[in-house]
């Protein structure tokens, strides 16, 4: 009687044990994006891909609109393991290496593919392991994988047709030192503003122009007060993936292989999404009164190159950037 006893009960230990070892688990994904933005879809599919690609083994709960903090919070949050992906630009992991500040440095690439490249070489492989050694924060899969923006555009309330218009224009920025020294050395009027004060400061003046990703110009109605819309593709970007280290290695083989499959075809869907929104978003606008150019950047080119070659002197650069974009300009 007793030998059945210990039998029924390591059988139901057992039983236990094996439901906990294959239990869901559940991770939290922070974004700052509405969930019917572009983005925000792009989110909510990779939510559901990986729950499809790992059978319910991983559940992802997206928490947008900056439910769980500002930047400053969410990073701490992610790093302590209570938030699991923060999904937004990747400058914002220069608080564990300064050199990530740098990986969209403008008008330094031909075209997107250079940028991949670059941002796929060593050197940026190695500023990513030094994140990941002092935080245990890392990109999940291809950092370049989700697009934002699809590309980068300025809006002016003057005509905006060559880059000799930037010559004095007063140009609103954000508060950091690399833009504001880029745009300086192009010939702008460097103006810092917070971006939720940009419409009223153009309506009242203040600026004149302001550089965004042409999908948020609709949407935060910048046409209305600047219509002179000019493509010039100052850098490429992509949405971090922003994964806690130690979460992703507490996974098995198999889910961490349904959520990587996730996150490839999120990544393929926004490649899509981003230039048909792009495209549809800048007919409305043109419909409505806009302007829409795309400028010869050679000159801005050019005057950046100059820029970057006495910034790499004078010790200003992380050491190999220069030569990280040359080694990668063309295919190997």
């Amino acid at each position: 009687m007793k030998t059945k006893t210990l039998l029924s009960m390591a059988t139901g230990l057992a039983m236990i044990l094996g439901g906990a070892a294959h239990a869901e688990t559940t991770w939290k994904m922070a974004t700052k994006m509405p969930v019917d933005s572009p983005e925000g879809q792009v989110f909510e599919k990779f939510a559901e891909l990986t729950e499809e690609y790992t059978d319910g083994e991983l559940k992802i709960t997206v928490y947008p609109n900056e439910q769980l903090g500002k930047e400053n919070a969410v990073l701490e949050q992610l790093q302590a393991n209570i938030i699991q992906i923060y999904a937004e630009g990747y400058s914002y992991m220069k608080k564990w290496e300064p050199a990530l500040d740098w990986t969209t440095p403008a008008f330094a690439f031909d075209d997107y593919d250079h940028w991949v490249r670059f941002m796929n070489s060593d050197l940026v492989k190695g500023w990513f392991d030094n994140a990941a050694s002092q935080a245990g924060v890392r990109p999940l899969g291809d950092p370049t994988r989700v697009l934002r923006g699809p590309f980068r555009v300025t809006v002016a309330n003057v005509p905006l047709t060559t880059a000799e218009d930037y010559q004095g224009l007063k140009l609103r920025m954000h508060e950091s030192k690399s833009a504001i020294e880029t745009w300086d050395a192009i010939g702008t009027e460097v103006i810092t503003l917070p971006w939720t004060e940009v419409y009223q400061s153009i309506s009242k003046g203040i600026v004149q122009a302001v550089n965004s990703p042409i999908a948020l110009v609709e949407s935060m109605r910048f046409n209305e007060v600047a219509p002179n819309i000019a493509r010039m593709d100052e850098y490429w970007q992509s949405i971090g993936f922003m994964v806690n280290e130690d979460a992703l290695e507490a996974l098995d083989d198999e889910t961490r292989e349904g959520l990587l499959k996730a996150y490839d075809e999120a990544g393929a869907m926004s490649q899509e999404l981003m230039f048909q929104v792009a495209e549809e978003s800048i007919a409305r606008m043109v419909e409505d009164g806009a302007t829409y150019t795309v400028l010869d950047t050679a000159p801005l080119v050019e005057t950046m190159k100059s820029y970057y070659e006495a910034q790499d002197e004078a010790g200003a650069l992380p050491e190999g950037l220069l030569d990280a974009v040359e080694a990668t300009r063309v295919a190997q």
